[in-house]
């Protein structure tokens, strides 16, 4: 049994925890907003040259690496906030898996690592997409962003509610 004083100093953490994740999945869908309007902006403006580090390369991990670098440091500048925002996204996603495993609510854990896994798959298909050019890798893309969006809306629903009703 935990000293009365130490029961009163959990409860307090609970909001400001729930607080913060809020923030965190707000942050996430805003991202997630502009990435799509960023990504439509590619897709009806941007012609990405056939040639570039990374484009067919063998070895998909090494061309990904080399794609994305060449993209953000030399490629259209549509392309490049997309790509560079991605990156950012990945960190926001990290940050949501984090506050989420210390909160203690598994139906928040589970949304998180899912959005985090969905902006993760969008970026590899993004990456296809750049080095190979597949259109199916951008349909991939823009559902996996769908993925990535609805678990970080179901996220801020949860965190918004009120701590200590976890009903799921």
């Amino acid at each position: 049994m935990a000293a009365p004083g130490h029961a009163a100093q959990a409860r307090p953490a609970q909001p400001a925890r729930a607080g913060r994740l809020l923030a965190v999945d707000f942050a996430a869908c805003l991202l997630l907003v502009i990435q799509y309007l960023l990504g439509m902006a590619v897709n009806v403006y941007v012609v990405l040259p056939g040639r570039h580090p990374g484009a067919g390369a063998h070895n998909y991990f090494a061309g990904a690496a080399s794609g994305v670098a060449w993209v953000i440091a030399h490629g259209p500048g549509w392309a490049a906030a997309h790509a560079a925002l991605g990156l950012a996204l990945v960190l926001a996603a990290l940050a949501s898996v984090a506050l989420t495993w210390r909160q203690g609510n598994r139906t928040a854990r589970v949304l998180s690592v899912l959005g985090a896994l969905a902006i993760v798959g969008a970026g590899f298909n993004g990456a296809s997409f750049l080095d190979y050019g597949h259109a199916f890798s951008s349909m991939i893309m823009a559902g996996l962003w769908a993925v990535a969006l609805v678990c970080y809306l179901t996220g801020m629903f949860l965190a918004a509610r009120r701590p200590g009703r976890e009903t799921m």
